[in-house]
Order: structure tokens, then C-alpha cells, then sequence
């Protein structure tokens, strides 16, 4: 004699299994979420820790797997092991080719002067820090806080959209060339009164850098208040309807 369930004890076990599985994921949601995008942050982070170890074949696959995503341009990037955390553009050039070419200067991943190369720039550390920061914010929040209107949203996208339009409308003059390189505008706005080394240039501390890392904050921080609370109340409503319907079915959950 068989064991098989019939067609349709088969169809309602299969289908018990799939709630117990969407409602396990309803439950963990935040926690999943976390977990995802703190490997997804942590990752590049670990190219130049392979590298200074000898782990080059895993590091390169690092490098290579978030090149799809960021421009990687050394200037713009965070060094580990090095002199510096970040290197202006002529430390650069001087140590890797004399080139303006943004896909040569990308293909730079660090020495062993000056170090390693985060697997992507600052603006993404930012952006995407920011992002996993929040999400472990929110699951202190998550009572209380009411979802970011979508104008609020806007308003702290914003800055990140000024600052990156900007940014390459001015590297379309050459890398090191354009308007956002010398700043003069802001020269000219804040009369000079800051050091010269702020103005000009990519460097940790300067002009650039900041609006890179504050705007990604910025965007990272306000699109988990717009979303999570959204997806905290629709999972949370998916987490009743299955547990309602387990329970008028006598299944433990």
C-alpha cells in the first residue's frame, strides 16, 4: 500500500509549509533585513583586509563584483593600512599612471605604501552605512516611530541628488578639472575664510568629502524612515492574517 498523501493532503501541506515560511519571514523581517545589508556594507571592507593579508583572488573578486556598482575612483575612496585614509588625486596618479582617465584611475586598488582600496567610495560607505545603521535604529524605534512623508523624503534626498549631479556635470571637464575640483564658487561665497585645503580636491575633510558622506547620511537614514514603518505594518498585518488562520486550523505556529 502507498504512503502518499493524496493530491490534496499533498496541496494542503505544501501550502502550511509556505505560510509557516511567510510567517516565520514576517515575524524576522527587520532582523533578515539587518543581516542582509550588513554583509552587503561589510563586504568591501574586507577587500583591503585580504589584501594586506595575501587573500588577493577573494579581494579581487570583491573588488570586481562592487566595480558593477561604484566608480571606485581611488581619490574618493577609503584606504586601509596606508599612510592615509584617502589620497588626493596627484598622491595617486604618482603612485599608480599619470592619468585623468577615470577607468585607468579605477583600476588602482592600493600598494603597499599606501594601502588598500575600500571596495567602493565614500559617498556609497556613507549612503549604505547609513542605511544598515538605521534599519538596527529602527528596531529600537519600531513602536513609535510613524513613517517619513514622501515631501520629507524628498527633502533629504535632495542634497545627495544636488551633490551627485553636480559632481558629474563637473567630471565631464576631466577628472581633477571641473568646477567641483577648485570650488571657486565656494571660494568666492565664504570669502576665503577657510583653509585652502578645504576647497580643492577630494581629501578627508575637505568640501567634497563632506557633502559626500553628510548627503549620503542623509539619504540612507531618510529612506529607512519611509520604508520600514511601512514594512513593519505590513508584515505585521500578514504575521496576523497566517497566525488567524493557523489558529482556526488547530496548527501550532
Amino acid at each position: 500500500m502507498s504512503s502518499a498523501l493524496p493530491l490534496s493532503d499533498r496541496g494542503r501541506s505544501a501550502a502550511a509549509r509556505a505560510n509557516r515560511a511567510v510567517y516565520w519571514f514576517s515575524r524576522r523581517w527587520l532582523l533578515v533585513f539587518n543581516l542582509v545589508i550588513g554583509l552587503y556594507v561589510g563586504l568591501p571592507w574586507l577587500a583591503p583586509i585580504f589584501m594586506q593579508i595575501g587573500w588577493t583572488g577573494p579581494a579581487n573578486l570583491i573588488y570586481l563584483i562592487y566595480s558593477t556598482q561604484c566608480h571606485q575612483l581611488p581619490q574618493r575612496s577609503f584606504f586601509l593600512f596606508g599612510e592615509k585614509p584617502m589620497y588626493l588625486l596627484a598622491e595617486v596618479q604618482a603612485a599608480w599612471q599619470d592619468t585623468n582617465n577615470p577607468i585607468i584611475l579605477r583600476q588602482f586598488n592600493g600598494n603597499a605604501i599606501l594601502g588598500w582600496k575600500v571596495a567602493w567610495s565614500d559617498r556609497m560607505v556613507s549612503m549604505y552605512t547609513s542605511l544598515f545603521a538605521g534599519g538596527l535604529l529602527f528596531a529600537l524605534l519600531r513602536r513609535w516611530l510613524k513613517p517619513l512623508p514622501l515631501w520629507g523624503f524628498i527633502v533629504l534626498a535632495l542634497p545627495m541628488a544636488l551633490d551627485g549631479g553636480t559632481h558629474l556635470l563637473s567630471d565631464l571637464a576631466g577628472i581633477g578639472q571641473g568646477f567641483r575640483d577648485s570650488n571657486t564658487w565656494l571660494i568666492v561665497l565664504t570669502g576665503g575664510a577657510l583653509p585652502a585645503e578645504f576647497y580643492a580636491g577630494d581629501s578627508l575633510g575637505s568640501f567634497n568629502s563632506w557633502m559626500r558622506l553628510v548627503t549620503g547620511v542623509l539619504f540612507g537614514l531618510g529612506a529607512v524612515w519611509l520604508a520600514y514603518p511601512h514594512l513593519e505594518m505590513a508584515f505585521a498585518n500578514i504575521t496576523d492574517q497566517i497566525g488567524a488562520k493557523f489558529r482556526r486550523a488547530s496548527i501550532k505556529v
